[in-house]
Order: C-alpha cells, then sequence, then structure tokens
C-alpha cells in the first residue's frame, strides 16, 4: 500500500505543471522523465567507472551525474520552453564531448535520434526550426563521424568495456524514445478512440429507431440494396402490422403504446432466427427480413412469433389488454426488384387485414 502511495506520489511530482501559459503540460513531463533517464545512465556510468577504477572516467561521469540533477531540479522554477531548450542543450554538449572522450565505437552519438524525435514530438508549432534542427542534428552527427576517423579518443577503453557501453547506450536510448512516444501520443490515441467511439454512436443513431432500437428505414432500404445485389440463396421478406393499434393509443395512451412497441421489439429479438433483420418500418408497421430461409421455413418462425405476440399481457391501467399481428409474407424469386417486393408484401399484408386480421399470408 505504501509503495503504491510513494509511485503515486513520485508520479505526481513528475507531471506537476510548471508552464507558463499556453505551454505543454506534456511537454515539461517528457523533460523529466528524459532528464531522470539521463540521471540513472549516468549514475549507471559512474558505478561501472568506479568498478574498473577509470579515475578520469568517473569525474566525467559524476559531472554529467550532476549537470543532469541540475536540470531536473530547475525543471520546477524554469518556464517549460527554457527546461526544453536547457536540457536539449546539455544532452547535445553532453554527446559531443562523450564522443571526443571516448570515440565514436561506444554508440553515444545514438542519442542525437532522442533529441530529433523529441524536437518533432514536441507541441510547440515551429516547423521551419524542428526541420532546421534536424538539419543541424544531421550535420552534427556527419560532423562527429569525421572527428573521429581523424581523432584518436582521449580515453580509449577496452574492448569489453566498450560493449558494456554500447549496451547501456543503446537501452537508454530506445527507453528515452518510448517515453517520448508514449507520452505524446496517449492523448492523441485517448482522442481518437473518443472520436470512434462518437462515430459509431451517431452512425447508430442514424440506422436504428429511436424508441425500439431496431434499424429504421434508412438502414433498412440499404442493407435490401446490398442483399439483393448479392442474393445467392433464398430470402423470405414479411410486412407485418399490430392489429388495431390507433385503438390501444386511444384507450390506453401514448405512454402504454410505446410500451407495447418496445415490448414487441423485444419479442422478435428473442423469438426471430439470429440472422434476421428487424427494422421498423413505421408506426405500428415492422419489416423482417430472413436470408437463407425460403417461404416454408419463414412461415414456421412467423407462426411462432404470431402465437408468443398473442400470449403476452400488458398492463394498460384501466385493464389488462393484449395484441396481435398481422403478416404479409413474400419469398425472393431472384429477378423482382426491391420496390415489388415490398409492394407484394403490402399487398398481402392488406389481405391479412381485410380477412380478420391476426394471420399470416403467404
Amino acid at each position: 500500500m505504501n509503495v503504491k502511495f510513494n509511485l503515486s506520489a513520485i508520479n505526481n511530482k513528475i507531471c506537476e505543471d510548471t508552464g507558463g501559459e499556453n505551454e505543454s503540460h506534456k511537454l515539461i513531463v517528457v523533460v523529466r522523465q528524459i532528464t531522470l533517464t539521463m540521471l540513472v545512465y549516468t549514475l549507471i556510468s559512474c558505478i561501472h567507472t568506479i568498478s574498473i577504477q577509470h579515475l578520469e572516467e568517473m569525474g566525467f561521469c559524476l559531472v554529467s551525474f550532476l549537470l543532469f540533477l541540475f536540470i531536473f531540479i530547475t525543471s520546477y522554477r524554469f518556464k517549460t520552453f527554457v527546461s526544453y531548450c536547457v536540457l536539449n542543450i546539455c544532452i547535445l554538449g553532453w554527446i559531443i564531448t562523450n564522443v571526443i572522450v571516448y570515440g565514436w565505437n561506444n554508440g553515444v552519438q545514438h542519442f542525437l535520434l532522442t533529441l530529433l524525435v523529441f524536437c518533432f514530438f514536441s507541441k510547440y508549432q515551429y516547423e521551419a526550426a524542428k526541420v532546421a534542427y534536424s538539419i543541424f542534428l544531421f550535420t552534427m552527427r556527419i560532423a562527429l563521424y569525421f572527428y573521429c576517423q581523424n581523432n584518436a579518443p582521449l580515453i580509449a577503453l577496452d574492448l569489453s568495456n566498450n560493449v558494456i557501453i554500447q549496451i547501456v547506450n543503446s537501452l537508454t536510448v530506445f527507453v528515452s524514445l518510448s517515453l517520448i512516444a508514449y507520452t505524446f501520443s496517449t492523448d492523441t490515441q485517448a482522442l481518437e478512440g473518443k472520436l470512434i467511439e462518437y462515430n459509431e454512436r451517431l452512425q447508430k443513431q442514424a440506422n436504428t429507431d429511436t424508441l425500439t432500437g431496431l434499424f429504421n428505414r434508412r438502414k433498412t432500404i440499404e442493407y435490401l440494396d446490398s442483399l439483393l445485389k448479392s442474393a445467392d440463396n433464398q430470402i423470405s421478406f414479411c410486412l407485418c402490422d399490430i392489429d388495431f393499434f390507433k385503438k390501444v393509443n386511444d384507450t390506453y395512451g401514448h405512454n402504454i403504446g410505446d410500451e407495447v412497441l418496445k415490448t414487441l421489439s423485444d419479442t422478435f429479438r428473442k423469438e426471430l432466427p439470429k440472422d434476421t433483420f428487424i427494422s421498423r418500418w413505421g408506426g405500428e408497421e415492422f419489416l423482417l427480413i430472413f436470408p437463407g430461409l425460403n417461404g416454408d421455413e419463414t412461415m414456421v418462425a412467423l407462426e411462432r412469433l404470431r402465437q408468443k405476440v398473442k400470449s403476452i399481457v400488458f398492463d394498460g391501467g384501466i385493464e389488462k389488454f393484449s395484441i396481435s399481428l398481422t403478416f404479409g409474407l413474400v419469398e425472393y424469386d431472384y429477378h423482382s426488384d426491391l420496390t415489388t417486393l415490398l409492394k407484394q408484401a403490402d399487398e398481402k399484408l392488406y389481405i391479412g387485414k381485410e380477412n380478420g386480421r391476426d394471420r399470416i399470408i403467404f
């Protein structure tokens, strides 16, 4: 518990915002993260130099450690942009000094990549300055390379120590780049996630009926168009209508009518085959689409639904009541267009109404 609390306190301290107005909070956080990474790096270097008893190296590592410690402390006093610039200058000077002292083979020049990525991830919108800085870093890397080709390092390291330093340098560069990318990308990823979620919500609102949650007429027409274009299996269509629904609204009120529509929609979802496309076609009328089923198979599913709906008892306040549905069913003939199919289903629904309702006409 105490460990968690201490880690949380340390993280809060690192993330403390000391920037001025309109300055990026993320930037000062990364400045401190990179500075702490360099502190750990120089501390490891100090321990390593002590273990191999290289006093010259130890002095350089100690000075580097104190320098980065100074930068970390002053990050709570300086403005964000000042801290950013000071860290860049110090790391750049540290890289140049390190290459001159130890040579090219220890890999410290790779820290120039950290400065490059840090520059382009920073929130300050000076694109020309960023390009100029990247050109400067590239030029600096080339200059250091040619310097090392013509000058021997001031301190020559043996092969084993060179390998150790190369590994530590590579690890530190990867950690630094990861911190920069992670910290600056979290907001972007969160924003992108919210945008995707918002777009999905808008898409759902555009395609569904608000009251029942079923697909609306617009989405249904889109689905039917795509379904008929690629139809290679049997498809059945059914228009169904609540019998005497106007009487339900007039007798029990529109609130009860809405409850009937919602209950009926839930019943459709539970009782019909899972791949059935269910839509509220308008008012108390629903369009049911059965991909992969012929008319006879659909009749079985609809009859089961018809019986289930009749068994539901609604509480109208003044009394309890039940409802029934009338169905007009057609089977796709592989050549009729959408308008024709819907007209045929509507005509069969009308026949069912004229012949006593509460029935399936196929």
